[in-house]
């Protein structure tokens, strides 16, 4: 049973990559129907708002639908659409960040005496949604290398090569970021005991 199910679904996917490859609007809108929520989840760690993700969203399904002939099967269609949303979040970041005024590394840099990493607290208390604010909060170079590492499981020299940085910065942003949602997640932390209380 499963593995019928698992065909029909190889041979619905390749229908629809067909679709696409040949210009057909249903199978394009097939294809963004499907992908949509996750896709629209994955440009959202990389922005500030909800319309900036969407229009990273949009650039990605643009690229996708120019490229999908390329895809040739080597792994899943879905881990394909995704590696293009994180590059089209990584090209949105390299043309942005010039407006940004420098972006100084530190603005995502606090001292935090005493303080640790909760991950405890953040998986009990925080929906997908307040982690995704916090992270949103970070200056857009930690947030960057901070989904890049994190998330997505780039490693230092990848992250610089995709960057333009040195592997040092790279740590050193992760750092930060680290740091920064650290002292995020104390505050929040203290609120919710304040609030219990």
């Amino acid at each position: 049973m499963t593995c019928h199910t698992d065909t029909m679904k190889d041979l619905n996917e390749i229908k629809i990559i067909k679709g696409c490859s040949s210009g057909n609007p249903k199978y394009q809108k097939m294809l963004y129907e499907k992908y949509y929520g996750k896709m629209l989840n994955i440009c959202q760690r990389y922005t500030r708002g909800q319309e900036e993700a969407k229009d990273i969203l949009q650039e990605g399904f643009v690229k996708v639908f120019k490229n999908i002939q390329n895809f040739k099967g080597d792994g899943s269609l879905e881990g394909w659409i995704r590696r293009i949303m994180v590059n089209t979040a990584i090209n949105h970041f390299h043309k942005f960040k010039k407006y940004e005024a420098n972006d100084p590394i530190h603005d995502c840099y606090q001292e935090l005496p005493g303080s640790s990493y909760d991950h405890e607290f953040a998986l009990q208390n925080l929906g997908y949604q307040e982690i995704l604010k916090l992270i949103r909060e970070l200056p857009s170079s930690c947030q960057t290398v901070f989904n890049l590492h994190v998330i997505e499981g780039y490693n230092h020299r990848e992250i610089a090569d995709l960057l333009n940085i040195s592997e040092g910065t790279s740590k050193s942003y992760l750092a930060r970021a680290r740091e920064k949602l650290q002292k995020s997640l104390g505050m929040l932390k203290g609120e919710l005991k304040m609030a219990w209380a």
